[in-house]
Order: structure tokens, then C-alpha cells, then sequence
């Protein structure tokens, strides 16, 4: 018979061994999950630095506060309007602005985007990714929508990035704040689907004024600027909302349209007589207008007068702009005819002016006319053209007078990490999906991936062009009460090319 001590130090030796082994395997455990998080901690920075930004225009996209359930909740919805072949939304009233998803009623495959949760939009600022760091939520704030930036880090500050300007048990409208602007991330040399709410980091070779960095146009002006046609002060102002006159718009359009491919403008530097009674030959803009009069791209009053340091209004501008685009075509060997590329836009403040007719048409004309302040349903035809409207709006004219090829559609698939689930979408707002390209992998620590490429589609072939015509003797005549455009002003304080 074993001894009971023996038996009982047994017993207490192999329990002293399991606990030994047990707080190892708990103190092993331990190190490894340190490990495991230090690593992934390390990661993030390094995966927020993955992707990249390209920058994107504007008035392609819009943020939308959704209602959910009955309306007292909003999930965030993020619209892009890919191709002009149809509209994807409309904007109805103000305060708040309210959202038609048009998309709703048609496939919108290759013609509209949409994103619904953070697998189609997230947060990147000062050039870092922080999808990872913050999300994207809806709240009301003092009888409005706010969309937040919130921290999972309760230590890190929140992000004020758009509002409603009012509530509405409906699908509203979110405007930017100053500073923030949508851009689309890149991974390596391919856009994707994802859409940034993006703060920081001036785009590369951007002309930057301190006046219209936060401007709803500022994209458009800096486009515009590095074309040439309009430009700055010497203070490095750019002035967005100061008024344009008829003879500043003269100088710009002619500027714009010496960009078109294969074009050189031949215009006089001295005008050979007076073009107008109130415009002098011995007058900066002289030879332009009489250049512009000639070829039936402006006309003056019923009274012979031309009136150049008179603010040109925003119907005024979409006459010229139209001739322009006449005019532009002809250069081409083109049909003058501006075939529409959109629905109109439904305004409902210009039935009774002597300009709806043109307004309409150029609203289907690469949205060369929209609303005032891009929101809402009103033209205000009669108010003065502001500089930073109308460098967009002769800008979208330029996009459109051009020989058009077909887009290719972006990719619009996002890299998920492995096994992540699908986004369900509320039932509120299910749109039919288009078909999309197989998932991507998400990128794995150890090496860079390789993504995969779309598979390379044929460029179109350019239609051959038609024998250059002539722009026509007479093209149709202004309405009576057209004016022309921009401000007099000293050469170095002119704010255009002169």
C-alpha cells in the first residue's frame, strides 16, 4: 500500500504543474495578443496611406440626408451623377433643399452613382485615410441635419462636415461646410467607387486664391484659371462673387474658345473703328467686341449702345455663352446645332422672361445653366452674373462644345478585408444594384498586392469630322435685352485675361 504522503505530494506536485503550465500558456497568450494589436496598430497608418484622392467635380455628386423607418432617423446617401444621358437627381425648394432620386425610376447602370454605407464613402483628411478612425453619422443640431464626423477614439475631436439648413421627412440635401469637398480615392493608378468627404491638401498644381477656396465653384475656377481665360489680382484674390460686365465677358469667352483643340483665334489688337457708339476703338476691350459683334456672338441694345461696364446678367450670359458654343462648334467643322445631353432642368422662375427658351436649352448643355448657387429651382435670370459662376458655366460650355467620346465608367466595386460581410441596405431606399466586377482582396501587410485590372476595352474610333463649314453670316439674333460681358477695369486690376 503507497504511502499517503507520497501520494498527497503527488497529488500537489502535478497541480503545481498545471497551474505552472496554465499561467504560461496564459502569459504566452498574452504576448502574442500584445503583439497581434501592436501590430495591427502600427498597420493602420500604413494601410490609411494605401490609397489615394483624385479630385472630382462637384456638381457631379451630392450628399443626402435619407429618412429611415418614420423619419426620425437618416442614414447618409451619397449620389454621382456619371453620365449626362439622364439625370440622377433633382433639387426641389430651399431650407432644406429637397432630393427627387430620380435614379429610382430607371437602370442606372453606367449612368449614376451610389454609395450607402462606409464600404461606399468614409472621411479623409490632410491627405490621411480615416475611415479605420471615424465614421459618418447623421444627427439633428438646432432645427437642422448635421453630418458628423465621429471618432471611435472618444479622446479625438469631431468633424462638422455638412448640413441641412432645415429638416424634412423626406430625402435632403447636404451641403458642404467650407473646406470640405468630395473627392474619389485611388488605389495605385485606378479610381474606385469610394467617395471621400475630404478636408486639406491643396490638388497638385492647383491655383489657389484665398478668397475662393471654400467657394462652390473652386474646382471649376481653378480649372479655368490654368486654361488662361480668366484669371486673378494681384493680391491673389479672385473675387468669386463680384459681378462680371458684359465687356469682361467678351474678353473671356473669346479666351475660352482660343482653347479648343486645334484653334488659334486670330483676334485684332486694335479694333479698326468704334463696334458700338459707347465703345471707343481707343477702348481695352474694342477689338473684342467688335471681333465678338462680327461673328454673331453679341449684340448690343435696341438703342445702338453696348453699355461694357454694365453687370451682365445671368440670362445675358447664357445668350452669349450659347453663340459661343455656335461659334465654337463652326471653328470644328461641326453643326452649330448643341444636341442636349440632359433632361432640362425644371426652373420655375423663368416661364414669363424673354430668355426661358435659351435658359432651358442650356441647362441640357452640360448643366451650362443651373441654379442659382447650385441648389434649388431657381435661375434668377435677371441677377448679375458673379465671377465664379460664370468661369464655371463657360467652362462647362467648353467640356461640351468639344467632340465628345464615350466615358469609361469607374470602377465602382470597394476593396473590403477578407470575409467582411456585404452592406444591407435599408429597405427605405433599396435601389436595383448594377452589375458590378468581382470583389477585390484587401491589400495583405506583408506585400503589396496586385490589383487587379479592368479588362482593357477598345478606345472608340473618332468619327471622321465633316469639311469645316464657315460659321454662318447670320447666326439667330440676341434677344432684345441681351447684354455682353466683362467689367472695365485697369489692365493690372481686370481680373481676365486681357
Amino acid at each position: 500500500m503507497q504511502n499517503p504522503t507520497l501520494l498527497w505530494l503527488d497529488a500537489l506536485t502535478y497541480s503545481l504543474d498545471r497551474s505552472i503550465m496554465n499561467f504560461a500558456i496564459r502569459k504566452a497568450f498574452i504576448a502574442t495578443t500584445a503583439a497581434t494589436l501592436t501590430f495591427f496598430s502600427g498597420l493602420l497608418p500604413t494601410l490609411a496611406t494605401v490609397f489615394d484622392q483624385q479630385e472630382v467635380e462637384q456638381s457631379d455628386f451630392v450628399a443626402v440626408a435619407a429618412p429611415v423607418g418614420t423619419g426620425n432617423a437618416y442614414q447618409l446617401l451619397v449620389l454621382e451623377q456619371i453620365s449626362d444621358e439622364q439625370l440622377c437627381w433633382e433639387e426641389v425648394g430651399s431650407n432644406p433643399t429637397r432630393i427627387d432620386p430620380l435614379l429610382l425610376t430607371f437602370d442606372f447602370t453606367g449612368l449614376c452613382g451610389r454609395s450607402t454605407d462606409s464600404n461606399g464613402y468614409s472621411i479623409r483628411r490632410d491627405g490621411q485615410d480615416l475611415g479605420l478612425q471615424y465614421s459618418l453619422r447623421i444627427v439633428r443640431r438646432d432645427d437642422q441635419l448635421v453630418l458628423l464626423g465621429v471618432p471611435g477614439d472618444r479622446t479625438q475631436p469631431e468633424f462638422v462636415i455638412a448640413r441641412s439648413n432645415g429638416i424634412a421627412p423626406d430625402f435632403v440635401k447636404l451641403s458642404l461646410e467650407p473646406g470640405w469637398r468630395f473627392t474619389r480615392r485611388v488605389f495605385g493608378e485606378r479610381a474606385l467607387g469610394h467617395i471621400y468627404f475630404t478636408q486639406g491638401v491643396t490638388p497638385p498644381g492647383a491655383i489657389t486664391f484665398q478668397d475662393a477656396a471654400n467657394d462652390i465653384y473652386a474646382n471649376e475656377i481653378r480649372q479655368a484659371v490654368q486654361l488662361g481665360f480668366i484669371s486673378g489680382f494681384p493680391d491673389n484674390t479672385f473675387r468669386p462673387q463680384s459681378p462680371l460686365t458684359r465687356e469682361q465677358l467678351v474678353s473671356m469667352v473669346l479666351e475660352s474658345l482660343d482653347t479648343l483643340p486645334n484653334i488659334n483665334l486670330t483676334i485684332p489688337t486694335q479694333a479698326s473703328a468704334a463696334p458700338y457708339p459707347d465703345v471707343e476703338a481707343s477702348r481695352w476691350s474694342a477689338a473684342k467686341i467688335q471681333f465678338a459683334r462680327t461673328n454673331n456672338i453679341v449684340s448690343g441694345y435696341q438703342d445702338g449702345t453696348f453699355r461694357p461696364a454694365q453687370a451682365v446678367t445671368r440670362a445675358e450670359l447664357m445668350a452669349v455663352l450659347r453663340r459661343a458654343a455656335e461659334y465654337g462648334r463652326s471653328l470644328q467643322g461641326l453643326s452649330p446645332q448643341l444636341d442636349a445631353q440632359q433632361q432640362p432642368t425644371n426652373f420655375i422662375d423663368i416661364d414669363a422672361h424673354w430668355g426661358a427658351s435659351l435658359i432651358r436649352q442650356m441647362s441640357t448643355y452640360c448643366r451650362v445653366a443651373s441654379p442659382l448657387n447650385e441648389s434649388g429651382n431657381q435661375f434668377a435670370p435677371d441677377t448679375a452674373a458673379q465671377r465664379n459662376y460664370a468661369a464655371a458655366a463657360t467652362l462647362r460650355m467648353l467640356t461640351c462644345t468639344q467632340p465628345q467620346e464615350t466615358p469609361e465608367t469607374p470602377e465602382t466595386q470597394e476593396i473590403l478585408p477578407p470575409g467582411a460581410p456585404q452592406p444591407q441596405e435599408d429597405p427605405q431606399f433599396q435601389i436595383p444594384p448594377p452589375q458590378e466586377p468581382p470583389q477585390l482582396q484587401f491589400p495583405q501587410p506583408q506585400e503589396p498586392p496586385q490589383p487587379q485590372q479592368p479588362q482593357p476595352q477598345e478606345p472608340p474610333q473618332p468619327q471622321e469630322p465633316p469639311q469645316p463649314q464657315q460659321p454662318s453670316q447670320q447666326l439667330p439674333i440676341l434677344e432684345p435685352q441681351e447684354s455682353l460681358p466683362f467689367q472695365e477695369a485697369p489692365p493690372d486690376d481686370a481680373g481676365v485675361t486681357p
